[in-house]
């Protein structure tokens, strides 16, 4: 049995940080309100932070068509420092926001310092959100995506051999998902994935969380307890992300939907994974549970 509260006690560095966070919206707005003062607000960051930022990395803008025709936007970040002959390694990122908020403008800083500081092309892909588009219009996305990026990695000067996919929060539950997703498919279909990195991952539907509860000491220990009010990203929150999924009869067995429900089976031919914890988060379980599935298989 697993006791991780001890990660959710505060440590004076975050105390002081959490008094100086800007208030963020309510619940209490309108969704789509919601969306676009959340959205505003992460582009204007994005904007700023590129300042100090653009004239190190050079940008570029696609339109990939996915599977029921929908362009979808990705964006290319590639180091200026390298050669453009220069076939980098390509990582994939997809957003966080709950598949409500995220755009395209919103994720340049974060791409940018990713291809900069690791030397890698960066692919940022701006799949479809809620309220307007419902699960698995995402996961769909993120499968066309990499299809796309496989298929055209010379073409963007990347290699196809080494591609890494990741993602925060909503975006690494997309990341897993695909990762688990690929793995399944025949052996003549797949994808080289050499990694996952998943930053604050969501990994379970809202309505399979007592299976998680089962491996704790007691349920009152879970993060989803212990940080119902976390200042970030508190339960309300959660639960508003997940409704606008409209999940039509979810399923334990649907592992795009649950990829932290994988059994040791499931994951043992997985690559190599990152996992990227916050103590004072509801899905602070999530991501632990995950990562000993994980290290306990190989």
């Amino acid at each position: 049995m697993c006791d991780f509260s001890q990660y959710g006690i505060p440590s004076e560095e975050w105390k002081n940080l959490e008094a100086a966070l800007p208030k963020a919206p309510g619940d209490d707005q309108p969704v789509e309100d919601l969306k676009i003062a959340t959205n505003k607000g992460r582009e204007d960051v994005a904007r700023r932070e590129m300042a100090a930022l653009s004239d190190k990395v050079s940008v570029k803008d696609y339109t990939i068509t996915t599977r029921d025709a929908y362009p979808l936007e990705a964006r290319i970040y590639r180091p200026s420092s390298l050669a453009t002959s220069e076939s980098l390694p390509i990582y994939m990122h997809f957003h966080g926001g709950g598949f409500l908020f995220g755009t395209l403008s919103s994720e340049d800083a974060i791409c940018s310092r990713i291809a900069i500081n690791t030397g890698v092309l960066v692919v940022n892909i701006n799949y479809r959100h809620t309220p307007e588009h419902v699960y698995p219009v995402a996961w769909n996305d993120s499968e066309d995506a990499l299809q796309w990026v496989a298929t055209h990695a010379s073409e963007i000067g990347g290699d196809a051999g080494a591609i890494v996919v990741g993602g925060v929060s909503a975006g690494a539950w997309l990341a897993a998902a695909l990762t688990q997703t690929n793995l399944r498919a025949p052996i003549a279909e797949r994808i080289s994935i050499l990694g996952q990195v998943l930053m604050i991952p969501c990994l379970v539907y809202q309505e399979f969380y007592q299976s998680q509860f089962a491996q704790l000491t007691n349920p009152a220990v879970s993060s989803y307890v212990q940080n119902e009010h976390a200042p970030i990203l508190p339960w309300s929150r959660m639960k508003l992300f997940d409704s606008l999924l409209k999940v039509q009869n979810p399923d334990p067995t649907d592992r795009r939907l649950n990829p932290g429900l994988a059994t040791a089976s499931e994951v043992g031919d997985l690559p190599s994974t990152t996992l990227g914890i916050a103590g004072s988060d509801p899905l602070r379980d999530n991501g632990i549970f995950y990562g000993k599935l994980l290290a306990e298989n190989g």
